[in-house]
């Protein structure tokens, strides 16, 4: 087991760098008051055994490094490609089509009544069993009868690369007209055999079905990459983008909580910029090296929130961070949505609880419905906002709250 070394504390001037350093001398203090605090809480929202990656112990949170991220997608056009790992293969066992292993892309199966559609190509929302293909498969025929083997590579414990066929079915099949989806006949008989199938965990090439197989292009993105905090996927989470500005689907990262504080971030930056390929729980016992950490020099550009009271730098980013995770777009509470296109419009429209009423009125904070229930103002219906599922309550901070009346009283500009 490695052993953390000992670093040369940082001595400089600039206040947020001590700050972190004051708060999160270790990886294990980082945890503790961030991550533990942040991400673990709240089960089924948050990372606490549940949810992919688990990170409620300090063993857990080491273990984030280096691991794949996209485990546990959830919807699938939220899955970013870079986390797309190498997909399962098929290989037909039967005639008429090739026996050649083809890279699985997606696999889905859409239930409803079993249909023999003979020598016609069935339709793309065919009650049966789907499946995606990387490349086409072979073959003379369009439709045959046979076994599906589902194959799998893995590394053994000699460091040898072996192949499992961990599962298989076998029914009428059907080939699209370029022969890159495969389709299977599901019968009332064979329902639960199909329904185990897709609960095995199928590993999918093309898991978010864009047509772009990510680890084609570059290797998966790992949830935390050492050495490299803007190619950390957990990170980009936070951020919305990774590396260059590549954008990553999903909400913003904490849901339940507030985004981190710049120290937070920092210390997260810094410990992630100097952790060991291969470390493990016990190097985040050893000091974070803020006087070695690049991030230290401008702290500031990790400010999640932005700077600058503007809708695209500090606005829109903390309703984002604050209220993107109950007013998203595929589950909006209370029918506002206020993540992805079109927010800065439906600001400027009627309150669904006080009609009479915009969310925001250029100029004029007291008569904007989403500042008054951003500050608890008693003419609000219902609670006030952002609410937080573990306390009962919700608040922005001071800070973040006149920043938003700032920028309404100068006109809830978009562009500026």
């Amino acid at each position: 087991m490695e052993e953390p070394a000992p670093v040369e504390p940082y001595a400089g001037d600039d206040e947020i760098v001590l700050l972190a350093q004051e708060r999160f001398p270790t990886g294990l203090d980082l945890h503790k008051k961030v991550i533990w605090r942040t991400c673990t809480p709240n089960g089924g929202v948050c990372h606490n055994r549940k949810e992919y990656p688990d990170l409620h112990t300090p063993a857990n949170f080491a273990e984030a490094f280096s691991a794949p991220c996209n485990v546990q997608p959830g919807e699938f056009d939220a899955v970013y490609d870079g986390c797309e790992r190498p997909g399962d293969r098929v290989r037909f066992d039967g005639y008429g089509f090739a026996s050649d292993e083809v890279e699985i892309g997606w696999v889905q199966y859409l239930v409803g009544e079993s249909e023999d559609y003979g020598d016609a190509e069935p339709p793309a929302d065919a009650p049966g069993l789907h499946i995606q293909l990387a490349s086409p498969m072979g073959g003379d025929n369009a439709s045959a009868y046979g076994t599906v083997d589902f194959i799998r590579s893995f590394v053994d414990e000699a460091g040898l690369v072996q192949e499992s066929a961990y599962a298989s079915y076998r029914t009428n099949w059907w080939l699209s007209s370029d022969r890159t989806h495969l389709f299977g006949r599901v019968q009332e008989y064979q329902v639960e055999d199909v329904q185990e199938l897709v609960g095995v965990g199928i590993v999918m090439g093309d898991a978010n079905r864009n047509g772009v197989f990510g680890s084609h292009m570059a290797p998966p993105v790992s949830m935390l990459e050492p050495g490299d905090p803007y190619g950390s996927y957990l990170i980009a989470r936070m951020r919305g983008e990774i590396h260059g500005g590549d954008p990553v689907p999903g909400s913003r990262m904490p849901l339940a909580n507030p985004p981190l504080t710049v120290d937070e971030m920092l210390a997260l930056f810094c410990l992630v910029e100097g952790f060991p390929a291969g470390g493990d729980d016990a190097m985040l016992s050893g000091p974070i090296d803020y006087n070695a950490c690049s991030f230290s020099t401008n702290p500031d550009q990790l400010n999640l929130l932005g700077n600058g009271v503007t809708w695209e730098s500090r606005v829109k980013l903390i309703l984002e961070f604050n209220c993107g995770g109950c007013h998203n777009e595929a589950d909006p509470q209370g029918g506002i949505t206020l993540l992805g296109e079109g927010v800065y419009e439906r600001l400027l429209e009627p309150s669904s609880q006080m009609s009479d009423m915009n969310l925001i009125e250029p100029g004029d904070p007291l008569r904007s419905y989403l500042y008054l229930k951003l500050i608890g103002d008693d003419s609000i219906l219902g609670q006030q906002m952002p609410y937080n599922p573990l306390t009962g309550e919700g608040s922005l901070s001071q800070a973040e709250i006149s920043d938003i009346e700032t920028w309404i009283i100068n006109g809830a500009i978009e562009n500026e």
